[in-house]
């Protein structure tokens, strides 16, 4: 399997498609994409592993970013006082040469996220970004949850909220942010070894209308098809977006997620199983 280099690769716009496996990619894309995908090995298992591991040099990008994580901010992952659970003293201002910040200026209260329409509308009302650099990357939220028909995106909000108060003044009343930074960290990772939390992690991204499936069909094979149906609401926003780009374009992922394997749900900092690195490569015809 051919390592995710992205950088060295051709192309022109990169689309990221954050927390997409390889397998539903591939089950899905035709409908919506014309292309040959591969199999490619992303670099981390979640996106602040994936972009400091990536982004490493001073890049010549326009980064339409809905993750919290990717932004202008300036404020190094391993300082984040809300969900980064990691070491890394990497910021994208320090590598990347525009980042436009949809996860605090295109968010949707309601859904709890970016909607990918308007990660649309972003790109092509700021065209001239993409003649200014000499690469675009857009990065959708989705399929990551919350599942945008059951879901009210709860986990992504507090660290979205806390990376805002954060920014604005130095400080973040959120519950991990009362911890201290490196007793919240050992926290967060326990949390994220517990099979049980990381499984109630999901379920609390849900609706209350939406739990009985849980019980009447299992918890992964429900949580698959959410997941699935998301992936099936942003494929159709980038067939609706790539038809306006005039260049190279690559769709992929950052890291996929997990549904159970190997006691594994969702995705966590370095942790390299095959549901959470194995990542769709797939250029656009």
């Amino acid at each position: 399997m051919k390592v995710q280099n992205l950088i060295e690769e051709d192309w022109d716009y990169l689309i990221v498609l954050d927390a997409c496996r390889y397998d539903a990619f591939v089950d899905l894309h035709d409908e919506y994409l014309d292309g040959r995908v591969e199999k490619r090995r992303s670099p981390g298992s979640s996106t602040p592993e994936w972009a400091a591991k990536t982004f490493t040099d001073d890049h010549d990008l326009a980064y339409f970013s809905g993750n919290p994580f990717i932004n202008s901010l300036g404020i190094p992952l391993a300082d984040l006082k809300w969900g980064g659970s990691c070491d890394y003293e990497w910021a994208a201002s320090d590598h990347i040469a525009e980042v436009f910040d949809l996860w605090r200026d295109a968010w949707d209260d309601d859904l709890g996220t970016v909607p990918p329409g308007s990660v649309n509308e972003a790109v092509r009302s700021n065209r001239d970004a993409s003649e200014r650099r000499s690469r675009t990357v857009v990065h959708y939220m989705q399929p990551h949850a919350p599942y945008l028909r059951q879901g009210t995106g709860r986990k992504l909000k507090r660290i979205r909220d806390g990376i805002r108060a954060q920014a604005a003044d130095g400080d973040d009343d959120g519950p991990l942010a009362r911890i201290g930074g490196v007793a919240r960290s050992r926290l967060e990772r326990v949390l994220g070894e517990s099979t049980l939390a990381m499984q109630l992690g999901m379920w609390a991204e849900l609706d209350v209308d939406s739990l009985p499936a849980i019980g009447a069909d299992g918890a992964r094979r429900t949580l698959r098809r959410y997941y699935e149906e998301n992936l099936r609401i942003v494929l159709e926003s980038v067939k609706d977006l790539i038809s306006d780009l005039d260049g190279r374009v690559v769709v992929t992922a950052d890291h996929g997620e997990a549904f159970g394997e190997q006691g594994v749900w969702e995705h966590h900092v370095e942790t390299p199983i095959p549901p959470l690195i194995e990542v769709p490569w797939l250029e656009v015809e």
